[in-house]
């Protein structure tokens, strides 16, 4: 009987080392599998040894630490025009603007590899809206192409704030703002607003309006009509930008890949964040906004 007894507890013994050890294997197996299944592995098409479109989507705000970052568009761009089964690069643009740094890097990548690929075609293909650093961008490619009803211009700069002065005064609130520097509260908008300041970032604002002006200039050439309005920050129906060189004429990316680029078969290149990354960049922001804010945050110019 305790020989019965003995056998019984070893092989129960086993029994549960042999589960530990699967479930162990089994844990240790979804987490190798994981990061796979949150990456994006892109269009298996690429595989295919075809000669395609490339394309390329320029969507939201333009920001570094969104989808549309200047890191994500020159990645997505390299790797498209690097392809030798590239035919030409559509750039499919739907953005209101956003940081004039990131738009420049990507404006500046684009002339790069244009240079590098003569061969290679881009094109600037407009939806819903092209507009300040969404253009600033798009005026980098071969040509531009719109739709009719599209929103397309407000090439301008703009900072804005709020003035909480008077709200506070009402309130019985009293700013207690300690610096080191003169203008280091750069319109801070519980303070009132000073003249000085105010100027100063004009100034900023005319600088970085008049590179807007010399990018849009070079980019479009003999083509740009140019009016007292056109640089003013005003917006453009599609239509209405082709006439005023904005645009050289109608199309969708369908139609440029089969009629301009002759390579109807369209192949996907956008960078997009998975799932992992998306999370942690929130949390960055998060984190940064709660850390730095307070401290270091004031109104920074947009293309927008």
């Amino acid at each position: 009987m305790l020989e019965k007894v003995a056998f019984a507890t070893l092989r129960e013994q086993r029994a549960r080392r042999r589960w530990g050890i699967f479930f162990k294997l089994a844990a240790l197996a979804y987490l190798i599998a994981l990061p796979a299944l949150l990456m994006d592995w892109g269009d298996s098409e690429q595989l295919a040894d075809r000669r395609h479109t490339a394309v390329i989507h320029l969507r939201g705000t333009i920001e570094a630490q969104g989808e549309a970052s200047a890191q994500n568009l020159n990645d997505a761009l390299e790797a498209a025009f690097s392809d030798k089964r590239t035919a030409g690069v559509i750039l499919r643009v739907n953005s209101p603007g956003g940081s004039p740094v990131q738009a420049g890097i990507v404006h500046d990548e684009i002339l790069r590899l244009r240079t590098a690929h003569p061969q290679i075609p881009l094109y600037a293909v407009v939806e819903d809206v092209c507009a300040s650093g969404g253009y600033y961008v798009a005026v980098a490619a071969d040509k531009i192409f719109v739709d009719k009803a599209s929103i397309v211009g407000s090439i301008g700069v703009l900072m804005d704030a709020f003035g909480f002065t008077g709200t506070m005064e009402k309130l019985g609130i009293e700013r207690r703002l300690l610096t080191a520097g003169e203008n280091k509260g750069f319109l801070d908008p519980f303070s009132p607003q000073d003249l000085k300041q105010k100027e100063h970032a004009q100034v900023l604002l005319r600088e970085i309006h008049q590179q807007f002006i010399e990018v849009v200039r070079r980019g479009r050439g003999d083509r740009l009509k140019e009016t007292p309005e056109l640089f003013s920050g005003l917006m453009w129906t599609g239509s209405q930008s082709v006439n005023l060189g904005l645009a050289d004429g109608l199309g969708t990316v369908g139609s440029v890949a089969r009629d301009v680029i002759k390579a109807d078969r369209l192949v996907e290149y956008t960078v997009r964040d998975n799932l992992a990354e998306r999370l942690a960049r929130r949390l960055r922001a998060g984190a940064s906004d709660a850390a730095l804010g307070p401290m270091f945050d004031f109104a920074r110019p947009l293309l927008r």
